[in-house]
Formats: C-alpha cells, sequence, structure tokens
C-alpha cells in the first residue's frame, strides 16, 4: 500500500483574492488567516462527497519574487527520508524538513524530474 495524499495547496500571488475564488468556485469555507503567508485552510470536514471521499488544504500568498504552485502534500513516516529518496531519484529539495509548531507537523517540498511541486508531510 502506498502513501496517502492527506491535503492540497494553492499558493500565488494574491491569497485572499484566490480564497475568494474558490470559495465562490466550489463553495470552500476557509478558516483563520495564519502566518506571513496569508494562508487559510478549508478542512476535509465539509469538503466531501457522498461517499466521505475528499481532503482538505489550503491557500495563501507566496513570497515576493514567486509566482507560486499548486501541490499536494503526501503522507510519509519520515519526511528528511522522502526528501533524500526523492533527491536521489532525480528530483530537487525546495524546503525542509520544517517543523510548524502552530499545528504540530513537520513538512517538506521538493520538484520532481520535471519540475512539479510536491508536498510531504508528517502529523
Amino acid at each position: 500500500m502506498g502513501q496517502s495524499v492527506v491535503h492540497f495547496e494553492v499558493i500565488g500571488k494574491d491569497g485572499e483574492k484566490l480564497r475568494d475564488y474558490y470559495s465562490e468556485l466550489f463553495g470552500w469555507e476557509f478558516g483563520d488567516v495564519v502566518g506571513p503567508t496569508n494562508y487559510a485552510v478549508v478542512q476535509r470536514d465539509g469538503n466531501t462527497n457522498a461517499d466521505g471521499v475528499g481532503i482538505g488544504g489550503g491557500v495563501g500568498t507566496a513570497p515576493e519574487g514567486y509566482d507560486g504552485h499548486v501541490t499536494f502534500y503526501v503522507e510519509v513516516p519520515d519526511v528528511e527520508a522522502a526528501l533524500a529518496k526523492a533527491e536521489s531519484l532525480g528530483g530537487t529539495r525546495m524546503m525542509g524538513p520544517d517543523k510548524i509548531p502552530e499545528v504540530d507537523i513537520e513538512i517538506g517540498l521538493f520538484t520532481d524530474p520535471e519540475g512539479h511541486v510536491i508536498g510531504l508531510v508528517k502529523q
């Protein structure tokens, strides 16, 4: 059995405008805005289909000079080991592992061999 996708993320030039867009488009309800990236989360609860399938995610503002990305996060038991393996297979580490104390998780980001941004999370 493989690792599960547990979170999505949309980072762009104007997080507030993006949240308004996705809220109107999909009916997503975002929680409080936090941190320097103007990040807000739509919880998994209330974001599922009739069979209970769905994941939560977040939308925020990119740092100055970075256009942003759309990505998904895969839950892994060891973020550092997963980043190292991604690199050994031709990927490139972007960041991490970094602990996010407000939500008690550890995250990392890498790009695959074609440049797609993929996130890793240990919850």
